[in-house]
């Protein structure tokens, strides 16, 4: 359990404002990656505060440089810097936990959450509201152009679910989608004689079968 830097109190699942002393409680990376800030003020603008977001480095294989604010800790990711993110801090996963994957979503879910649309730090248009791989109980906000935002506490959340194998169960729903490529039968006939079905036809007479057709086509 997450419990409030300043008095210890247990935090809300999903916040870092701690509810009993009211202090804020930033999102700690530190204990996941090491990391510095890059740049005080960047030129892109919390969607919620309306200020100028933070560049920080986070230190992995290769330098990860994201935007997060100072007051509400949200995070900014650039175009797949998100799953670039995942795949470093969650080791590759071979099972699924269908009941903790529930208790991860049922924890964190908030309730009487305010639909809310804001604009992307980058372009300043109004972003979309996606289910994050469609079941991760992580609704982020997404530009196409140039990224996705998180609110503070929601990588957190995502790092759970892809541990206890929500993204594999998300992979291979995608796979079940995928259209079944069929034989096309007018295609087929072309090469054996109408006459004959090819389920009859021996071993030892099929190739020259198919080579008198097709001579017999030519002609």
């Amino acid at each position: 359990m997450v419990r409030c830097k300043s008095c210890s109190a247990p935090l809300l699942a999903n916040t870092n404002r701690c509810q009993y002393c009211a202090v804020r409680n930033d999102v700690d990376l530190q204990a996941k990656h090491d990391f510095s800030v890059h740049k005080q003020v960047s030129d892109r603008i919390c969607p919620h505060c309306d200020h100028a977001l933070q560049t920080i480095q986070l230190q992995l294989d290769d330098a990860l440089f994201l935007d997060r604010c100072t007051d509400c800790f949200g995070l900014f990711f650039d175009l797949g810097e998100l799953e670039t993110l995942l795949n470093y801090a969650v080791n590759e996963v071979h099972a699924i936990n269908l009941a903790h994957l529930d208790n991860i979503n049922i924890d964190r879910y908030r309730k009487n959450q305010p639909v809310k649309y804001i604009k992307c730090p980058v372009c300043r248009e109004f972003m979309h509201r996606t289910n994050f791989a469609q079941k991760s109980g992580v609704i982020v906000d997404s530009c196409r152009a140039h990224g996705l935002w998180l609110d503070s506490g929601e990588v957190t959340h995502l790092m759970e679910w892809k541990k206890m194998g929500g993204q594999l169960l998300h992979e291979r729903g995608q796979r079940k989608k995928l259209p079944v490529r069929r034989v096309d039968s007018s295609r087929e006939s072309d090469f054996w004689p109408s006459s004959r079905p090819k389920e009859k036809i021996g071993l030892e007479s099929d190739l020259l079968d198919v080579l008198a057709y097709l001579v017999k086509k030519i002609l």
